[in-house]
């Protein structure tokens, strides 16, 4: 859907220096103003997934900046693109849709170099709540970083210099004359949809417009007018008068992370989050933009009110840089590992979504994971042994809270019994949670992951059982070694698309399993004798599970395969492969049960 169609979309043009600007705003007038920044070679539209989102609560305004998309451009075009002119551009906008009150602006890609002269002069102060930056820095920033390494070229300095300058490739080509606006024009602008699509895995849609091969002939000037004379003669002012919430793309292609190193002694309330995804995250991960961006106003607009500094909104966690804002869906998640899972990336800042076929219990995690450091969690009610419910439950996600980044296959039940004693049932029924619910999560999850290009991880629950046979849990132990090379195949196939498989194989944890473990052959009363017997072994042992927990994020962090947890599951995986024949011999033997 187009930015003008979206529901209660409404343009408008703003005159400033005898240029006029197409403006759209979305949502409720009456809420706080946020301003939306495009960057080069691109027009408003690139924010349209983003607005739509903000727009719930928000009073969203979007422009083209000058020369782009729908606004005119100034004649002589040199000279035209000052950052002087482009904050005469957007404090013109700002008072005509939101004369009595500051604006959140967020800026990416050259969106944010020109924000970043807005939260920095003089003459905006008062008129700007907060800013949020996204693979844009400031061109005075970048000034002194670049005199700084120069000023004192150690290894690492020079290293730094030269990295960025083969990023920085295509911006002493848009200093050449004639040749950028020769190839916009002819055969790059043809292909700029498909070369964004192949390399950057955005979808195709309203953007780019049809406008593209003006804008990005235009927009040459953005670097022409101003790259040169700032990195040359940078202001030593270059302060933020506002709190600054900065975004980085881990995998951003134009600029490199020790690009902001420094950035704390510019910005006094500096909050930073990174992100693994490309250039066009406007794009391609527009959920959790929204939800950053949407956060970090809602915590100024609470300070202003109240006075006070800005808190700082970034997680906490011991992996909330890596986590933070991030989509994980965690099955099983009403209880045991399934639930402290969900904690542990709630604390990492991490929006989460509860499954679990116990409503309540779903719910109960939710909400404490909100409570816990999620920006946001929901639950949802699925069995994940049922096709259609679970293509269901994909769908909704994708539509709704976006793609996921983690998927954490952990719902599963027990069974234990000798294999002769155990029905065709009984085997159905263990086999299509413990196997079936992850292959269907895998299945849809991975897909959309896969799709996306903007990689993820998988994470299955499997067990110490994989790899430790036992003749009182035939059933139980196929279905997880099932698992284990269900994700040994996966890991192999889906590394190409950047998406890595992790394996975790606890032992015996202190969960709720055993209280709902099905005993073949038994009937009631031994069944429930068995249960208590073993509740009470595994209580003894007492691993809980947000150790569990801990070594799946560990997991994701650094892509690890197969992932034992307890001290016996690391012993029953060494001695598999060091002697197999050691646990084939104590597979025989009765348990004490």
């Amino acid at each position: 859907m187009s930015l003008q169609n979206l529901p209660g979309a409404r343009e408008r043009r703003v005159s400033t220096g005898g240029i006029d600007l197409c403006v759209v705003e979305l949502g409720d007038a009456t809420q706080p103003t946020i301003v939306l920044v495009h960057g080069y070679p691109d027009s408003k539209e690139v924010w349209t997934q983003v607005a739509r989102r903000l727009a719930e609560q928000w009073h969203v305004v979007l422009y083209d900046v000058r020369g782009h998309g729908r606004s005119t451009a100034p004649v002589p075009l040199r000279g035209g693109f000052t950052l002087e002119k482009l904050t005469d551009d957007f404090l013109a906008v700002v008072d005509a849709v939101s004369p009595d009150r500051p604006v959140h602006v967020v800026g990416h890609d050259w969106g944010s170099v020109q924000a970043w002269e807005f939260a920095t002069v003089s003459r905006t102060e008062g008129r700007i709540a907060s800013f949020t930056s996204m693979s844009g820095p400031s061109l005075d920033h970048f000034g002194h970083w670049i005199k700084r390494r120069m000023s004192r070229p150690t290894p690492r300095r020079v290293g730094q210099l030269l990295g960025q300058g083969a990023k920085s490739w295509y911006v002493y080509m848009l200093h050449t004359p004639v040749l950028p606006e020769l190839a916009w024009r002819g055969p790059l602008g043809k292909q700029w949809p498909r070369i964004l699509e192949r390399l950057e895995k955005v979808p195709p849609g309203d953007y780019p417009t049809s406008s593209l091969p003006n804008d990005a002939a235009h927009g040459a000037w953005l670097y022409r007018d101003n790259v040169r004379s700032r990195l040359r003669r940078p202001r030593a002012d270059a302060f933020a008068h506002v709190p600054v919430q900065l975004i980085t793309p881990t995998g951003d292609i134009f600029l490199s992370e020790p690009l902001y190193d420094e950035l704390d002694a510019w910005v006094p309330q500096l909050t930073r989050r990174s992100l693994p995804a490309k250039h066009w995250v406007p794009r391609t991960r527009p959920d959790q933009l929204a939800s950053w961006i949407g956060e970090f106003a809602a915590a100024n607009e609470e300070a202003a009110r109240g006075g006070v500094p800005v808190r700082d909104t970034s997680p906490t966690g011991a992996h909330a840089d890596r986590f933070g804002g991030q989509l994980v869906l965690v099955t099983g998640a009403a209880g045991g590992i399934g639930r402290a899972t969900a904690f542990a990336f709630a604390e990492a800042g991490a929006r989460v979504v509860a499954v679990d076929r116990d409503a309540e219990g779903a719910s109960r995690t939710a909400e404490l994971a909100r409570l816990i450091g999620a920006p946001a969690a929901w639950a949802e009610t699925v069995d994940v042994s049922d096709e259609q419910a679970m293509e269901k439950l994909a769908e909704k996600v994708a539509a709704e809270y976006g793609i996921v980044d983690v998927l954490v296959n952990n719902a599963g039940i027990g069974l234990s019994g000798s294999f002769l004693e155990t029905t065709a049932e009984e085997w159905k029924n263990v086999l299509d949670v413990n196997l079936w619910g992850v292959i269907h999560g895998c299945r849809l999850f991975g897909k959309q992951m896969a799709d996306r290009g903007q990689g993820g991880h998988i994470v299955n629950t499997a067990s110490a059982a994989a790899y430790q046979p036992s003749r009182a849990l035939p059933a139980y132990s196929t279905s997880k070694a099932a698992v284990l090379m269900l994700s040994e195949c996966l890991r192999a196939e889906l590394a190409e698309k950047s998406i890595g498989v992790s394996a975790i194989c606890p032992g015996i944890v202190n969960t709720n399993i055993t209280a709902t473990t099905r005993f073949a052959g038994a009937d009631a009363a031994e069944e429930k004798r068995l249960r208590k017997r073993t509740s009470k072994l595994y209580g003894m042992r007492n691993y809980p599970p947000e150790k569990v927990a801990e070594a799946i994020l560990r997991a994701v962090v650094r892509n690890q395969a197969v992932v034992p947890v307890t001290p016996e599951s690391h012993a029953a995986r060494f001695v598999s492969r060091l002697s197999p024949g050691v646990l084939r011999g104590i597979a025989r033997l009765k348990p004490p049960l």
